[in-house]
C-alpha cells in the first residue's frame, strides 16, 4: 500500500506556497516541505499524510488505560498510533514516538479494514487512536473509525484536541468518546512547554461536550512547578465544571521525568490528592488520578448519594454495581458516561499484536 495518501484540510496561497488547514499552526509550505507534525508533506501542487496506512504497533489494552473510566468499564481496545504530533511538548511521556523522524520505525502496515477486523476477531468493543495525536493522522483514523463502525465497534480518541473548526466537525463526528489532554490552564503554559496555545482545546472541549454526543473525559499531567499551583488547579476545575458541567470526568496524572524535563521531579502523591480535593470542592462530581496506584482515586461514586459503584484495582474491575442505563442500585440515578449492564473481564493485561505484512 503506498504511504502517501492525499490530505484534506490545505489550500493554496498567493506566493506559491501551500498551506495546511488542519490544525491552529497554519504551517506554509514550499515543496517537499513537512509541517510542524513532520508527517503531512507538500507534493507537488497537493499536501499528502506521508504515514497512512503504517504504525508504530498494535496493542489490546483496557480501556481505563485511555484513560476512559466511564466508557464501558472493563473492556478492551485495540490501540495504535503513528509517528510525529503537532505540538512540541517538552514533558511528552511518549516523545520517542511522537517526536519521531524515522519513518522506518513505523513497521506494521494495515488497511482500515484489517484494523477492524483485528479488533472484531480479538474480542475488542473499541478501536482507540493513541499513541501519538490522531489529529496528524485524520484521514487514516477517519477511514479506521468507518471500518470500525461497519463492524459495530466503538472509536476512541486519545488527543491534545489542537484542531481548526472544520476538521474538527470531520474528525470527531467518526469518535464515539474521546480524551481531551487539558495540558494546563494557562497561556504561557502552552506557548512556551508545547508550542501551541490554550483557547483552541477549549474550543475542543466545549465543542465536545456541546455540540456532539462524543463521550469525553479530560486528563491533566500535573508536572511540579509549572501547573500545579492551588490557583491554576482551582481556575482549571471551575471552568470545567461552568462551561462543561460537573459530570465530565477529569483524571489528574502523575508526570514523570522525561523527554527535555529530566531534571523537574515526579508528581507527589500529596500533589495529586490536593488536586483531586480542589477539583471536588469546585463541584466535579468525577475525579481521578492516574499513574499512581490510589484505590480511592480509582474508584466511581453515585453523585447523589455517594455509594461505591465501580471499584477498581489499577485496572482490574473488582466490583461493579451498575443498572443496564449506568444507573445507582441504591437511589436510582444514572452515572454519567455509556456502560453495558455488567463489566468486562479484561483486566490489567497488555497484549501486543501485529496486523498486515
Amino acid at each position: 500500500m503506498s504511504n502517501a495518501h492525499p490530505a484534506h484540510y490545505w489550500h493554496a496561497l498567493d506566493d506559491g506556497r501551500i498551506q495546511c488547514d488542519l490544525c491552529p499552526r497554519d504551517c506554509k509550505l514550499h515543496e517537499g516541505q513537512r509541517g510542524a507534525c513532520f508527517v503531512r508533506q507538500r507534493q507537488g501542487d497537493g499536501l499528502v499524510l506521508t504515514t497512512y496506512g503504517r504504525s508504530s504497533g498494535f496493542c489490546i489494552d483496557p480501556i481505563e488505560k485511555k484513560p476512559l473510566n466511564h466508557f464501558y468499564p472493563g473492556s478492551s481496545v485495540l490501540s495504535f498510533g503513528t509517528a510525529g504530533c503537532n505540538l512540541a511538548c517538552k514533558f511528552c511521556q511518549n516523545w520517542d514516538i511522537s517526536k519521531s523522524r524515522d519513518m522506518d520505525r513505523l513497521m506494521d502496515q494495515a488497511s482500515p479494514g484489517q484494523i477492524a477486523d483485528a479488533a472484531a476477531e480479538s474480542g475488542c468493543k473499541s478501536v482507540a487512536f493513541t499513541y501519538n495525536d490522531p489529529v496528524i493522522f485524520a484521514e487514516y483514523a477517519m477511514d479506521v473509525a468507518d471500518a470500525c463502525h461497519a463492524r459495530g465497534l466503538k472509536t476512541v480518541a486519545v488527543t491534545a484536541g489542537y484542531i481548526h473548526e472544520q476538521p474538527r466537525r470531520d474528525f470527531f463526528a467518526r469518535m464515539d468518546a474521546a480524551n481531551v489532554d487539558l495540558k494546563a490552564f494557562t497561556d504561557d503554559f502552552y506557548f512556551k512547554l508545547t508550542g501551541a496555545h490554550l483557547q483552541p482545546v477549549l474550543d475542543t472541549l466545549v465543542y465536545l461536550r456541546h455540540e456532539t454526543d462524543v463521550w469525553l473525559e479530560i486528563t491533566t499531567l500535573l508536572i511540579p512547578g509549572h501547573n500545579d499551583s492551588d490557583e491554576e488547579l482551582t481556575a482549571l476545575s471551575r471552568w470545567v465544571a461552568r462551561e462543561l458541567g460537573p459530570d465530565v470526568p477529569v483524571h489528574f496524572s502523575a508526570f514523570h521525568p522525561d523527554h527535555k524535563m529530566p531534571d523537574v521531579p515526579p508528581t507527589p502523591m500529596s500533589t495529586l490528592l490536593k488536586a483531586r480535593q480542589i477539583a471536588r470542592d469546585q463541584g466535579l462530581a468525577h475525579v481521578y488520578t492516574g499513574n499512581v496506584h490510589h484505590a480511592e482515586g480509582d474508584r466511581s461514586h453515585c453523585p447523589q448519594c455517594d455509594g461505591l459503584l465501580i471499584e477498581r484495582d489499577w485496572y482490574q474491575i473488582k466490583q461493579y454495581r451498575l443498572g443496564t442505563e449506568g444507573q445507582c442500585p441504591d437511589c436510582g440515578t444514572s452515572l454519567a458516561g455509556r456502560f453495558d449492564g455488567q463489566a468486562g473481564r479484561f483486566g490489567r493485561r497488555r497484549i501486543p499484536i501485529t496486523l498486515g505484512a
